[in-house]
């Protein structure tokens, strides 16, 4: 399973990436597992004691839950080494950067990740650059497909 936040690589130039583990509830993997994720507005952020918190990932209540369900929007904690964590606020201070949740996906061993990326917000006109270049492949591909007939 491998759920991407598409908009983030319009909206966003990547920096730095790292792999974070998520500490989820227990019907939250399950719905993980059936790409009933949301990513529209997600955010991570760094509090007081050094922990990364992970703000507005929508997890849609699993189906079969009952009452042991979870919050759809709570915050979620990224486990990340100390030493990674104090790289990430030192730039996101410095810097003025924020750290934004690029993808989830369940890995070899079952466990579910988290791939946060450091980004920097584009400006109007890098998003104009982003959708010419994003046409321009797709005539580019349509053109090499012509031309195999």
């Amino acid at each position: 399973m491998n759920i991407e936040n598409r908009k983030a690589k319009f909206e966003y130039f990547f920096v730095e990436e790292w792999e974070a583990g998520i500490v989820l509830k227990g019907t939250e993997i399950k719905s993980i597992r059936e790409g009933k994720v949301n990513f529209k507005d997600s955010y991570a952020r760094i509090d007081a004691n050094n922990e990364v918190w992970l703000f507005n990932l929508h997890i849609s209540p699993y189906e079969k839950g009952s009452y042991f369900n979870h919050e759809a929007e709570r915050k979620r904690k990224l486990l990340l080494n100390a030493r990674e964590i104090k790289r990430m606020k030192h730039k996101t201070e410095e810097q003025g950067m924020t750290l934004i949740p690029k993808r989830i996906y369940i890995n070899e061993s079952g466990k579910c990740k988290v791939l946060i990326a450091l980004a920097k917000g584009k400006k109007l006109y890098d998003k104009r650059d982003s959708l010419q270049e994003k046409q321009l492949n797709r005539e580019d591909q349509r053109r090499s497909k012509h031309n195999e007939f």
